[in-house]
């Protein structure tokens, strides 16, 4: 199996590319975004928002700054910065991600928790959409990462592996 759960940081993980949950405008506010701009650099979010309007179900890759990755994929989960959004939109989010690492040949990824935080769905049900696509995508890479410094979306991780 290529799918490990992981508690820790995602701006910390060593691996080719990390996933950001992130708004169709690419503005890296709060949340896991703002805390990928903090530590990776504002080049981020610059790039992110030149290859801006992202639309939910599609995926751009950006550099990663400081970050010890190759690329962030950027991955919308909602149209606008901290709305409320369905479960579907995680599981679009997710697919686009794997698809476009695909495309600029990553190998190994990392995947946080989304939507749970402004976007409001719960972690059960985000931590459930986010493996079921991880899972039909776990052949295509040496190692998919689901982590989250959150215990609750770990442990969710966790029991739908």
């Amino acid at each position: 199996m290529s799918i490990f759960v992981k508690r820790g940081d995602l701006t910390q993980i060593s691996c080719d590319a990390i996933v950001n949950p992130a708004n169709s405008f690419g503005y890296m506010g709060g949340g896991v975004a703002g805390a990928i701009k903090r530590v990776g650099g504002i080049e981020i979010e610059k790039e992110a928002v030149s290859k801006a309007p992202i639309p939910v179900g599609t995926a751009v890759e950006t550099i990663s700054g400081n970050l010890p990755c190759k690329y962030v994929i950027h991955a919308p989960t909602m149209k606008q910065p901290a709305m409320k959004i369905p479960v579907e939109n995680v599981k679009l989010a997710t697919r686009a991600a794997l698809e476009l690492a695909l495309q600029v040949n990553v190998k190994s990824i990392a995947i946080p928790g989304m939507g749970t935080g402004v976007g409001r769905v719960p972690v059960e049900d985000a931590a459930q959409a986010i493996v079921s696509i991880a899972k039909t995508f776990e052949n295509s890479f040496e190692t998919i990462y689901l982590i989250d410094r959150n215990e609750d979306m770990a442990e969710s991780f966790e029991r739908y592996i």
